[in-house]
């Protein structure tokens, strides 16, 4: 009897172990395609941080586009210069429009106007021809519309946009890009046209050194109130607005051709560092803009009639511009208006 139970126990004991082997072979592999399956996936996640990675490094892969930089997904440069442009050039526009404006509105409410010493005179001498005038309004009206619609295509998302309707907010901006693009050519060819005629009027003399000194004598206080310096056909004032409208009046140019025509085909990086210099341009001219609409209107006394009619009074020519008014009388070439 006792055997008998010995018996049965121990195929028991044989039977479990069995079991228990038979369980481990069956169970083993699926353990093992598991750990394979979660290797697998880390691996892909590894890979996949990787690749964007090097994608966000700008490193280029295979595209069967044959266009310029088609290979890379992420422009570095473009990046890069997005940044430049936000956090220095959109506050730089800002303060030129601001800052220059108000600076010269502070100076004109504590100064006041730079009045005629001996009042005027009734004379009126010639100092713009025709030519002359339609050449300065066609350029100051195409440059003045390309800064407007600039400044909105720039600043216009931050102090314009959240005061309108998507819709209409769309409508403005698609107007603005439209006219800047379409007053640009009239700007380069009226631009051109008056550096090449203004040029030989346009270089600095020695007495220009003594303008800058009196601040062209328009400050009616202290030291210097009452100083008229010595000045040709164009003031030092002018003649620095000149030479800044060639040069950045160039790069504008140069960089915007670069920005409109995109079959030119250009690397992004060279499109990148056009806008950012089309824009710093952009607002070293506005800034010098602002400057020379003070300085031909409020702060001079009868310096609009200029290139209104294209004549001022005789006192205005001496006292602003007495080397030119001692020429014309000099050489005979005074006019008066009849």
């Amino acid at each position: 009897m006792l055997t008998l139970t010995l018996n049965k126990s121990l195929r028991r004991m044989f039977a479990l172990l069995v079991l228990c082997m038979g369980l481990g072979l069956v169970t083993s592999p699926v353990y093992a395609a598991d750990e394979q399956s979660s290797q697998q996936q880390a691996k892909s996640k590894t890979s996949d941080a990787d690749l964007w990675r090097a994608v966000k490094a700008g490193e280029p892969g295979y595209s069967t586009d044959k266009g310029l930089d088609a290979d890379v997904l992420i422009n570095v440069a473009g990046n890069e210069g997005k940044v430049l442009r936000n956090t220095y050039l959109k506050p730089a526009l800002g303060l030129a429009v601001v800052g220059v404006f108000a600076a010269f509105l502070v100076f004109y409410l504590v100064n006041g106007p730079s009045k005629l010493s001996k009042g005027f005179s009734g004379k009126m001498v010639l100092r713009w021809s025709k030519s002359d005038l339609w050449l300065h309004w066609v350029m100051a009206i195409s440059c003045l519309t390309m800064m407007l619609t600039g400044l909105i295509i720039m600043l216009g998302r931050h102090f314009l946009a959240p005061y309108v309707g998507d819709g209409i907010w769309a409508g403005i901006i698609a107007f603005s890009k439209f006219a800047h693009d379409w007053s640009s050519p009239i700007f380069m060819v009226s631009w051109l046209l008056c550096v090449i005629k203004w040029m030989p009027l346009q270089t600095f003399k020695m007495y220009d050194l003594k303008w800058f000194l009196v601040v062209g004598g328009y400050i009616n206080f202290g030291p210097f109130k009452g100083k008229h310096p010595d000045s040709g056909f164009a003031n030092a004032g002018e003649k620095m607005w000149f030479w800044t409208l060639a040069i950045f009046g160039l790069s504008i140019s140069i960089t915007g051709i670069m920005l409109v025509f995109p079959t030119l085909d250009l690397p992004r990086e060279l499109s990148m560092l056009a806008l950012l210099v089309h824009g710093l341009s952009a607002t070293i001219l506005i800034a010098f803009t602002i400057v020379h609409i003070w300085m031909a209107t409020v702060l001079s006394e009868g310096g609009m009639e200029c290139m209104v009619s294209g004549y001022c009074d005789e006192n205005w020519a001496s006292q602003h511009h007495n080397v030119w008014y001692d020429e014309i009388k000099a050489d005979g070439s005074l006019k008066y208006k009849e």
